[in-house]
């Protein structure tokens, strides 16, 4: 207010022109500061839970953290029963301890428990491994983040936790405007959210879902944006109660 006086007392030419600057500076202020805006709406407070993931039987599935993995050794009953892979992708087995198993296929497990047991304690053992659980998911996180990809999750996941995995956002990252799309009913629908609000407790952190994809705005993101709400049909876009 004090500036806006002091620039309406300035006479002529010359006030007009600080005038200008004063006025160009505090656009360029309002230009840098991150803001909320778009097609898709805040304040959604039921984001309701995805569809059942569409198994693809062409492709091999992947273990991850939290599955269930059943290990049968033939005529070793002791080295037999179901594991459960920890959080950092390994179970645990007698004999050979830890042994890695996030991202490999039933087969590749089969194979390095032959070699690991065949090696030292077993000859030629018979080793049949099956996914009995799969509570791992995946999600993508786009965007201006550090890291951006697929990352997998097991239990419960929040928005600030999967840009936490993603390793942050970027310089350029607009935190104001963070969009989670998500299939429901059949249709792909999306909602957006303030990462520095939820930071401060002022709104809820949101539970992510596997298959979920969020995409961090921001400069660089902008045509991402474009590009991925192009295919969202705005009647399927979660309106705030």
């Amino acid at each position: 207010m004090l500036v806006a006086l002091a620039v309406r007392s300035l006479p002529g030419l010359k006030g007009l022109l600080v005038r200008g600057i004063v006025l160009g500076a505090a656009a360029a202020l309002a230009a840098c500061t991150p803001t909320r805006g778009g097609n898709v709406p805040y304040g959604v407070k039921d984001f309701g839970r995805p569809d059942a993931p569409i198994v693809d039987v062409t492709q091999v599935y992947r273990v991850g953290p939290g599955d269930i993995l059943t290990i049968n050794i033939y005529r070793v009953p002791n080295l037999s029963g179901d594991l459960q892979v920890d959080p950092l992708g390994n179970i645990v087995m007698p004999l050979i301890g830890s042994v890695p198993v996030q991202g490999k296929s039933s087969n590749e497990i089969t194979a390095d428990l032959v070699k690991r047991l065949g090696d030292k304690y077993l000859q030629s053992p018979e080793i049949q491994v099956t996914v009995k659980e799969s509570q791992s998911a995946r999600v993508t996180v786009d965007g201006e983040v550090q890291q951006p990809g697929v990352f997998p999750i097991a239990g419960t996941t929040s928005l600030l936790q999967m840009v936490a995995l993603a390793k942050g956002t970027t310089d350029d990252a607009n935190p104001r405007r963070v969009v989670v799309f998500r299939t429901v009913g059949g249709q792909r629908m999306a909602a957006a959210f303030d990462l520095t609000t939820i930071r401060d407790g002022a709104e809820p952190d949101p539970v992510i879902y596997g298959s979920d994809i969020i995409v961090v705005g921001g400069s660089k993101a902008h045509s991402r944006f474009k590009d991925i709400l192009s295919t969202v049909p705005l009647i399927a876009l979660f309106r705030p109660f």
